[in-house]
């Protein structure tokens, strides 16, 4: 099967179904006959642009999404950083 190729229009459009219109991903991908993932992945790309941001409860939702994502990532560096932190205190002493 070829694969489909959708303009810029209809990806802001499909992204505006979610973000303004109140549906969920699922319900606008199967109404326009795409894949939720590939509705999720524009989600995040036009989130960035003006008149396509999502607002009211679909920001809170995406900002949450987003931190929660971010999260053990910062973690992580945190404690990479106390280690180095105690070592290098170990060092010098």
């Amino acid at each position: 099967m070829a694969r489909r190729k959708f303009n810029r229009e209809f990806k802001i459009s499909a992204v505006q179904l979610v973000n303004h219109q109140g549906y969920t991903v699922a319900v606008a991908a199967k109404s326009l006959g795409i894949d939720p993932n590939s509705l999720r992945g524009w989600l995040t790309r036009f989130a960035a642009e003006a008149g396509v941001a999502p607002t009211g409860d679909g920001a809170v939702k995406a900002e949450l999404q987003r931190l929660r994502k971010e999260n053990p990532r910062l973690l992580m560096e945190r404690d990479i950083l106390k280690k180095a932190a105690a070592f290098f205190a170990k060092e010098q002493t």
